[in-house]
């Protein structure tokens, strides 16, 4: 299975860690409420088909992501950064890269020294 990082572009699994179930919402940290902790930790649904998780780019940029994936096929859809969207400077490597492999690159010119 391959996740397309927005930053690094598509990458192996291997490289990525998985943090969890996207759609849990957590309680009040204030809160005393222990079934609604406990309900936090411990209850899970097993969902078949598409589902949101989080995973961390480990092995890469270290980014926490929301990745959209179906648990029936791993097919993997969207892919967002978990803290909000990305900065442009963020977002640049992936560009780049894919920039890099569609447009023809100019060679670089050296000023002369002395002139």
């Amino acid at each position: 299975m391959r996740i397309p990082c927005p930053y690094c572009g598509p990458r192996d699994v291997g490289e990525f860690t998985y943090q969890g179930d996207a759609t849990v919402t957590r309680p009040d940290p204030a809160s005393t409420d222990q079934d609604g902790w406990n309900r936090y930790v411990y209850d899970r649904a097993n969902p078949a088909g598409k589902h949101s998780e989080v995973w961390q780019h480990s092995g890469g940029c270290r980014a926490h992501l929301i990745v959209e994936r179906d648990t029936l096929t791993h097919a993997v859809g969207a892919v967002r950064y978990a803290r909000g969207s990305a900065t442009k400077a963020a977002a640049r490597p992936a560009a780049k890269a894919a920039a890099k492999k569609t447009s023809p690159r100019k060679p670089a010119t050296r000023a002369k020294a002395g002139k």
